[in-house]
């Protein structure tokens, strides 16, 4: 087979990405520079480089990053709240600039996140080391391949102590989402873990991830998140975030051909709030 035949084929390399491997020196063969035409033979060892054009160079963080997951292509995070994804006009420090510092402030560093969690939310967060694997993994966000696992303290108690919201969201005012039946598909499911008053402590799967979705979604059933300054009430013990925690990430491998799965504990702000959090998981 030639080595075109297999980037674009059984390797689903972008035509992207196979254009700058192959105008660019990517594609060696047991360490010796080839063509894309060259025919692999059996034993042989391909290497691909995958060369970044690297964008403005990020700040260095000051804080350390919390790592749950990594291989040669991923990363996997624990952002805590309230701290920025990516690094915006605002300025300050955020997570890109975590994990710049964590790879060793590479000269051609960009930054790939594959989900995104808003600045008020904690937990996990998957990054791309590469184009390759970002563009893969970007296939696999609203598919059964990519499964989020929340925790959320909501104001107020859910109509069932489980079920599924299938409301579908649309742009409102300003950085608002909306309930709109114009707007894009929206799947979650939820199950109510413990109460304390008014309080509820539910565990969240989303099917699709738009934005806002279960700020949104719980705020559309008289439920918004504990903190919630956008849907709800901000909330003094919270300053900067509220109640909302990505507590697990599985995924299917699409280069190591195997499931991953990360799990992170829900942060001390939020147990204070819901109490001890012996058993507080996500869902079964």
């Amino acid at each position: 087979m030639s080595i075109q035949n297999l980037l674009r084929g059984q390797l689903k390399i972008s035509y992207t990405q196979y254009k700058r491997l192959k105008f660019h020196e990517g594609i060696y063969v047991d360490g010796m520079p080839r063509r894309s035409d060259y025919r692999l033979s059996r034993g042989e060892s391909l290497k691909l480089v995958f060369r970044n054009d690297a964008g403005p160079r990020p700040l260095s963080g000051s804080q350390p990053l919390v790592v749950a997951y990594e291989d040669n292509d991923l990363l996997m995070v624990n952002k805590p709240a309230p701290l920025h994804s990516i690094s915006s006009k605002q300025g300050g420090e955020t997570l890109e600039n975590r994990v710049f510092s964590y790879l060793g402030e590479p000269a051609d560093f960009v930054y790939r996140p594959i989900n995104r969690l808003d600045k008020g939310t904690s937990g996990l967060m998957l990054v791309a080391k590469n184009a390759h694997i970002q563009q893969r993994m970007q296939k696999k966000l609203h598919s059964q391949e990519f499964l989020r696992e929340y925790l959320a303290i909501t104001v107020g108690h859910l109509p069932q102590s489980s079920g599924r919201i299938d409301l579908p969201i649309g742009h409102g005012a300003g950085i608002r989402r909306v309930v709109d039946a114009d707007g894009q598909a929206a799947l979650t499911f939820y199950e109510v873990v413990h109460t304390k008053g008014d309080l509820s402590l539910v565990a969240i799967r989303l099917i699709t991830g738009r934005t806002h979705q279960i700020r949104v979604h719980l705020g559309a059933l008289g439920c918004p998140v504990y903190g919630d300054f956008l849907y709800g009430q901000e909330e003094v013990q919270m300053p900067g975030r509220f109640a909302l925690h990505s507590c697990s990430v599985k995924f299917f491998h699409p280069l190591l051909s195997r499931w991953v799965q990360a799990s992170a504990d829900m942060p001390p702000e939020m147990q204070e709030i819901i109490g001890p959090p012996a058993s507080w998981g996500c869902m079964r």
